[in-house]
């Protein structure tokens, strides 16, 4: 009898252990994502999801902001940025874990303007763009840290315009602000990444800046040493897996 006895007990303590020991991460990872990225971030979550993971919960917002953000102690997963300049800030401030950082994506740089009121211009050096603005402004991203506001400032600089224009800039904290304002045509021209007006209607495309007047727009990702997440290795190998860019290519974004 007691032998039986305490058999039922260490059943009955091995079923109240299993529990525990088999509980998946109820958070999904948290990943700090560059605002340019909103749609096709979510369609990658979507698909993670539905894979039988906790859905991932992602922050989206300017690159400088969030790697300032990773600097400060925030405990994310992983961080994608829109430059490869934060993701080295994060990198050189020890916040990374060593050989997790790759190349996500591409992308393209572009002038737009309202669609229900488009401005015609056509891009190249020596460009009109202080007269076609008329008395606007032209809304970018803040060109002294965000990745798009940075990559617009050395593109205007290469094509010898910026001086024209660099008392007239609508700054943005990040693209997507830049992107609203020409929404709302409270700007006559923008500079925004190719994906970001993809993925508006109000908007159209003026023209697409040289891929020579820029540094190459790529997006690095990287998990951060801050990571408690188990999922968050398994959801940056899925990113950057054929499927996980298949996903980023469907909204615009190059392969490198």
């Amino acid at each position: 009898m007691i032998r039986s006895l305490l058999r039922a007990i260490a059943l009955t303590l091995s079923i109240a252990v299993l529990p525990a020991q088999a509980a998946p991460d109820q958070r999904g990872p948290l990943v700090l994502a560059a605002a340019s990225m909103q749609e096709a971030m979510t369609a990658a979550a979507d698909a993670w999801a539905a894979q039988g993971h906790a859905r991932p919960v992602l922050s989206f917002a300017g690159s400088s902001a969030l790697a300032r953000q990773i600097k400060a102690g925030a405990p994310a997963d992983l961080f994608l940025s829109a430059d490869e300049e934060w993701m080295d800030d994060v990198e050189k401030a020890g916040q990374t874990v060593r050989g997790s950082r790759a190349t996500l994506a591409g992308n393209r740089l572009v002038l737009i303007t309202p669609a229900a009121h488009p401005v015609r211009l056509k891009i190249g050096r020596g460009m009109p763009i202080a007269r076609a603005l008329g008395n606007g402004r032209l809304a970018m991203a803040n060109p002294d840290a965000v990745p798009a506001g940075k990559y617009g400032k050395a593109a205007l600089t290469s094509l010898g315009v910026w001086p024209s224009v660099a008392g007239r800039v609508a700054r943005g904290d990040n693209v997507r602000s830049a992107l609203a304002l020409v929404e709302r045509g409270e700007a006559p021209l923008g500079i925004v990444y190719a994906t970001d007006a993809r993925a508006s209607k109000s908007v159209a495309i003026v023209g697409t800046f040289p891929t020579g007047s820029h540094v190459p727009i790529r997006y690095p990702i990287a998990r951060l040493k801050a990571s408690r997440s188990t999922d968050a290795e398994p959801l940056r190998r899925f990113l950057l897996s054929r499927a996980g860019k298949a996903i980023l290519a469907r909204y615009g974004f190059s392969a490198n």
